[in-house]
């Protein structure tokens, strides 16, 4: 998969990701942006929430539970302008049992953002070359 960030104005930029999809990332207007768009920690946060959510329905899903609409809460703590702590809380169905609970909070633990935020990713940075 391929993501394309283009400067529109400021601090904000388009992003382009595979599928067609578009969206603006920017910076609050304290930090010399023009506030049109989430900051980039807030979108980790918002692909942490996200993708919790999805990994927990899907699961749910194969196991016939009905588990209704999941909400996934992200408290993230920076340290500076790094986050430096994410405190995931799921509201789950009362109706669920106990077991039932435990598992999808584990479950909810493996989904892929979690994992490579608590992997540690490899990140490469390199100068694309242009053909001349």
């Amino acid at each position: 998969m391929k993501v394309l960030a283009r400067r529109l104005e400021g601090m904000a930029h388009e992003v382009e990701l595979e599928g067609g999809h578009t969206l603006v990332v920017d910076e609050p207007r304290e930090r010399g942006g023009t506030d049109t768009g989430p900051r980039p920690t807030q979108l980790l946060a918002a692909s942490l929430a996200s993708c919790t959510a999805i990994t927990v329905e899907m699961y749910a899903d194969r196991k016939g539970w009905d588990v209704g609409q999941v909400e996934v809460d992200v408290e993230v703590e920076y340290d500076g302008l790094v986050p430096a702590t994410f405190a995931v809380a799921l509201k789950l169905p009362r109706e669920l049992d106990e077991e039932q609970r435990r598992r999808l909070l584990a479950v909810a633990a493996k989904c892929p953002v979690h994992k490579t935020l608590a992997g540690g990713a490899a990140v490469s940075v390199a100068e694309r070359v242009e053909a001349a």
